[in-house]
């Protein structure tokens, strides 16, 4: 839906839902004089998997946080785990390593094909006068007509290349999505010459249309559109947690891994320290008093109608400032040349869809060598138990960015868990200090040529790759009355 109202030369335009994928995102900005003068970023979904895991055995907690996303779950697998590793004390083989790596790497390329082709492609390549192509946000289309007809080829082969990479990923995951075999300690498949031979022949087809196809096309897209290396700068402040741990020793800092932990804040590259995550919620609809606290002390106190709060999606930030997250960030804050050569044209629409494509390839190429590491016969998975009481931390990256889980165990339950995922940290609102969320600060400044059709500001918004499937409840909106479903399987 989009709404658009113009008084006293200021235009106001409401975007509800703007993401092509589920979840539901509204962005509304004010615009002047032809540019974009003031963003809010709105999540209109109460998630509450953190209210759901209160008082349950930690081992579910793998399992169910899988179903905070259908696009993500791998990833959340993944945070779990190494949250419940931590917790619980558990030693994780090289193979159950490794395993987790390419479990993760297939969904790293399923996903960043995904983003491009069937989330964000359409808003460059005018497609044919049907759905899904139509319909459209504005009419600037710019590849001549064979080039654009080639990469409408490309979007459907991308389809069946989506699903090539679900069943890579499911040679060792078992099924996609909502893997099963991930726990704390490793992971329950076991590797065989076969299995490694089968997912090493479609990660031989998937490269190839990485190689070929993909990079390629994001090369010549962003050579039609350079204007859009100058649009979209954002907060410029970035963060990456880590990700595909290279070795079994302890890494508290995450650099033995092959995208490696760090920050760039305020011009400069650091660490990461932990301990300088919080969370604001005072444009939340949190209770006040559950604001700036540690994601590990953190509290799920919903007040839905809360004044000047306008999002259900908190506010994170790193030493007090917004931080962006995402293949950027990561390529960034790992200094790879094709993305850092960029300079300034990094922080911009193009710079993410570079970052993107180039981390895919990277990930991608490493897969073969982790492939060669896997060692079959021997274990997967190191048998670990439950502790009476502890706290545990799980930091990871997820294909849109950063992603955090934490849990406190007592008696053997659930005490308190906490996520914080990928888009609270890009599509957050406002902090406590009014300091906009990323996605807000990079569409400041956007031209809009037409306030009825502001390609422009979508364009901002996607490259970003928001997901905001948070949500498992039902509102019925007459009434604004919340049912409690009963689902039987």
């Amino acid at each position: 839906m989009r709404e658009t109202t113009n008084s006293k030369g200021l235009v106001k335009i409401n975007l509800d839902p703007v993401n092509r994928i589920e979840g539901h995102m509204k962005i509304k900005v004010l615009v002047e004089n032809g540019k974009v003068v003031d963003a809010y970023s709105c999540g209109h979904l109460f998630r509450g998997f953190e209210i759901i895991l209160k008082g349950r055995d930690p081992r579910d907690a793998q399992h169910l946080t899988q179903r905070v996303c259908g696009v993500c779950p791998t990833a959340h697998a993944m945070a779990s785990a190494r949250c419940l590793d931590d917790a619980f004390g558990a030693v994780v083989p090289p193979n159950g390593r490794i395993i987790r790596n390419l479990i993760q790497g297939a969904n790293y390329i399923q996903s960043h094909i995904l983003h491009f082709y069937h989330l964000a492609a359409l808003d460059y390549v005018r497609g044919p006068e049907t759905a899904p192509f139509i319909p459209r946000t504005g009419d600037d289309y710019r590849l001549p007509d064979a080039v654009n007809d080639m990469a409408v080829q490309h979007y459907v082969q991308a389809l069946a290349i989506r699903r090539r990479a679900h069943e890579m990923l499911a040679i060792f995951g078992a099924k996609m999505p909502h893997i099963t075999t991930i726990m704390p300690g490793g992971v329950t498949e076991k590797v065989t010459p076969e299995k490694v031979n089968q997912f090493r022949a479609i990660l031989q087809e998937l490269t190839d249309f990485i190689d070929n196809v993909y990079v390629p096309d994001v090369f010549m897209i962003a050579e039609a559109y350079k204007d859009y290396f100058a649009i979209g700068q954002g907060c410029k402040n970035m963060l990456a947690f880590g990700v595909f741990p290279l070795d079994d020793d302890r890494d508290p800092n995450g650099q033995n891994m092959m995208i490696k932990r760090g920050a760039y804040t305020r011009g400069r590259f650091t660490g990461v320290d932990p301990k300088k995550l919080t969370e604001d919620v005072k444009h939340s609809w949190f209770k006040d008093e559950t604001s700036g606290l540690h994601p590990a002390e953190g509290r799920t106190e919903p007040e839905p109608g809360k004044p000047d709060a306008y999002s259900w999606i908190k506010a994170p930030r790193y030493d007090g400032l917004p931080h962006e997250v995402g293949p950027l960030a990561r390529m960034w804050v790992n200094k790879v040349p094709e993305v850092v050569n960029l300079g300034e044209k990094a922080f911009s629409v193009m710079g993410r869809h570079a970052a993107r494509a180039i981390e895919c390839k990277l990930i991608a190429h490493a897969m073969f060598a982790w492939l060669d590491q896997l060692k079959p016969g021997e274990p997967t998975h190191m048998p670990c138990s439950v502790p009476q009481e502890a706290r545990g931390m799980g930091l990871w990256e997820a294909p849109r960015g950063a992603l955090s889980h934490f849990i406190e165990i007592k008696d053997y339950r659930i005490q308190n868990y906490q996520i914080v995922s990928s888009t609270s940290w890009n599509g957050s609102p406002r902090d406590d200090r009014g300091q906009r969320g990323p996605i807000e600060e990079a569409l400041v400044g956007t031209p809009v040529k037409d306030p009825e059709n502001p390609i422009e500001v979508v364009r901002v918004v996607r490259s970003f790759d928001p997901c905001l499937a948070c949500a498992a409840h039902l509102v019925e909106v007459a009434s604004d009355r919340c049912h409690t479903i009963q689902v039987v399987t």
